[in-house]
């Protein structure tokens, strides 16, 4: 049986709402025990056994309407004991004061049937239910005793009958408002583990992608530290005998220490993955040719280098390459699993002399992609440009494609500040 999850009693007093709803209840008592004269003596039936307004009984009968308001109002934190309450108070007015005047007690019967199955699991109540309906009909068959004179099987099994009927219209629509409330929240928990999953895939992407980087940069470091010690080696021997070689031999040996010294400041913090390393080769914008050659896989895969004399990628450091290297890679697999057929092209511009623009372009797909489950591909890139301080640009092309464009920075400005690091 659906119901609201079960929960302590909520802290704190009654709140103007419980104060409202047993204000309302007992205006609806009232106003019934002000009609009922005059509905049993439009009946026909014979003179009303009602009592009217002013009298004695009248005035016992709204005292005891007005006792049913408090476990009206406490049916919320105390549903148990509101439930007996408001059912004893049902059976006292019957003993002490017989007749149809009983009914106006009903409608406090239903409004805390209604508001204790909201407040607790049903389950979890059927003792004091059960309790309810006990109370009610015997109100009931004291009443109907009194008007036939004896307790008939008859009337004892009616009296019950209604007393389900009373209780049920007070828990019915509860258990529809606890079913609603409970898929709401299991659909709201459903979205809350969705959004902890993606923000956990997002974080073990970056901390993958970024251990990568750090292995990277660790190869690259140490080879150009390599080289650094053998131009060293070879100055030592030209102090002597050629000090002009070894003059632009320091030189040397001052740019590379700086260039070298920028890629690892920028990559304080990141932590080397221990897992197996990547097969060695270059990872640079010549080395692009290459890779577009191995990652073509029989595709329509063309690639132009647009070059300035001397060397290509000149005034770019290792770290700056190996992520235009990378965005490259990356922006091939993602051409291939997203549109499968479609033409690519790879854009090396090198001509200009602020800054290189490495750009990936595909087509649209020739034929229908496979479901793919998402991936992070692009948050790889972005970490990477933001590595390196490039700019990382992506989406669709007016011909229904896709195109990936970053644009890296040559180094002459970050060397200029390498040295007051």
């Amino acid at each position: 049986m659906p119901s609201l999850p079960d929960r302590a009693p909520e802290p704190g007093g009654l709140r103007r709402g419980d104060v409202l709803t047993a204000a309302v209840t007992w205006a609806v008592a009232l106003a019934g025990l002000l009609v009922q004269p005059a509905l049993t003596t439009l009946d026909g039936a014979g003179p009303s056994s009602a009592p009217g307004p002013g009298t004695a009984r009248w005035w016992a009968i709204l005292a005891a309407v007005t006792v049913q308001a408090v476990p009206v109002a406490w049916s919320r934190l105390r549903p148990a004991p509101a439930l007996l309450g408001v059912g004893a108070v049902v059976l006292l007015l019957a003993l002490a004061h017989p007749g149809d005047a009983a009914s106006v007690a009903n409608p406090a019967v239903v409004v805390v049937a209604f508001r204790a199955a909201l407040a607790r699991p049903v389950t979890d109540l059927r003792g004091p239910l059960t309790g309810l309906v006990a109370l009610v009909a015997a109100g009931d068959v004291v009443d109907g005793a009194q008007t036939d004179g004896a307790v008939s099987p008859g009337l004892v099994g009616t009296s019950v009958a209604l007393a389900l009927v009373v209780v049920a219209v007070g828990v019915a629509p509860a258990l529809v408002v606890a079913s609603r409330r409970a898929l709401r929240a299991a659909r709201e928990g459903e979205l809350r583990a969705l959004a902890r999953e993606h923000d956990a895939l997002v974080r073990s992407a970056v901390a993958a992608e970024r251990t990568a980087m750090a292995r990277e940069v660790h190869d690259i470091a140490a080879h150009h530290l390599s080289g650094i010690a053998l131009m060293v080696s070879a100055i030592d021997r030209q102090v002597d005998t050629d000090p002009a070689a070894a003059h632009r031999g320091l030189q040397q040996v001052r740019e590379q220490s700086r260039m070298v010294l920028g890629d690892l400041r920028r990559l304080v913090g990141l932590l080397r993955d221990e897992g197996a390393a990547e097969a060695p080769g270059p990872r640079t914008l010549a080395a692009v040719r290459d890779l577009v050659g191995a990652e073509a896989d029989g595709g329509a895969v063309s690639v132009e280098v647009i070059a300035a004399d001397g060397d290509l990628g000149a005034g770019l450091g290792p770290v700056a390459q190996l992520a235009a290297y990378r965005m490259v890679q990356e922006a091939l697999s993602n051409a291939r699993q997203h549109a499968p057929g479609a033409p690519v092209a790879v854009t090396v511009d090198d001509s200009r002399a602020a800054a290189v623009v490495v750009a990936v372009r595909n087509g649209p797909p020739a034929r229908e992609a496979p479901p793919s489950s998402g991936g992070h591909g692009l948050l790889g890139m972005r970490e990477r440009a933001e590595l390196v301080g490039a700019r990382l640009q992506h989406g669709p092309t007016p011909d229904g494609g896709w195109e990936v464009r970053l644009t890296l920075p040559r180094d002459g400005a970050a060397q200029d500040g390498g040295d007051q690091a």
